[in-house]
């Protein structure tokens, strides 16, 4: 099997845009899940809605990839989970690097999902003299001092940082002296890389903040919904002299 770090996928060269490339992934979840029930073929409009995209936009993907599905029948989907696959690049093997093993790095180390889909985790990386040695995931910890040789050892081309804020760009800049191409950040900051090194980046914080704005919206139409449902107030004539003065303009019914 040929490894990631001699074979890159050809996306950019085939001119296939950013967006489409980030929905792929999704059509493949969804494809893959049809597969393992031996479903055959599947609809523009049923593939889309498990996706949670819109059918108009899933045909123009696939026709980035050359792929049309017949009419009345659909698309093939062992077909098109080899084709979204390919252009992934996950019929290769791709040794993965995870530095920072703490709470985060090891759940990701002990997570079964990288290996189907084509993601071996190579090497476990951390900074503290006493994690080294220490098994994790079946994969013995090394120490930081060695990251050169172990990224070279093990043929790594892409990068999981998972260590502290702090310590994040200083472990990028070795990853990328070191031959890493492509890094996955989990710390909460951003990274400063050169030319040609593409970084992702998942901050669980933000994510979480951005669904705080939307509960808090939700909260605020639900109170305004209830205020406009409430019984209307009688309005009473204005003017009128109660025994402590003005009564106002409207009571309760």
């Amino acid at each position: 099997m040929a490894t990631g770090r001699t074979h890159r996928p050809a996306t950019r060269s085939r001119g296939i845009p950013e967006a489409t490339v980030a929905r792929l992934p999704l059509y493949l979840r969804a494809l893959t899940a049809l597969s393992e029930r031996s479903v055959p073929t599947v609809s523009s409009e049923e593939l889309a809605t498990a996706a949670g995209v819109n059918s108009a936009k899933l045909r123009k993907d696939f026709s980035y990839l050359g792929s049309y599905g017949t009419r009345g029948v659909g698309y093939d989907v062992e077909y098109l989970v080899y084709q979204i696959s390919r252009e992934l690049g996950l019929t290769q093997d791709w040794p993965v690097a995870i530095v920072g093993i703490g709470n985060l790095g090891a759940a990701l180390a002990n997570y079964g999902g990288f290996a189907s889909r084509g993601f071996r985790v190579a090497a476990l990386i951390d900074a503290d003299p006493a994690m080294a040695g220490t098994p994790v995931a079946g994969i013995a910890v090394q120490h930081t001092d060695d990251l050169d040789r172990i990224i070279s050892d093990n043929g790594v081309s892409i990068g999981v940082i998972t260590t502290p804020p702090g310590a994040a760009q200083q472990v990028c800049d070795r990853l990328v002296a070191a031959g890493v191409t492509s890094i996955l950040n989990f710390a909460p900051t951003v990274l400063s890389v050169p030319e040609g090194v593409d970084v992702r980046k998942v901050d669980l914080s933000i994510e979480l903040q951005i669904l705080a704005f939307h509960e808090q919206r939700k909260a605020g139409e639900d109170a305004i919904a209830e205020d406009e449902g409430a019984p209307p107030m009688r309005a009473t004539p204005t003017g009128r002299k109660g025994p402590d003065g003005d009564m106002p303009a409207v009571m309760p019914a």
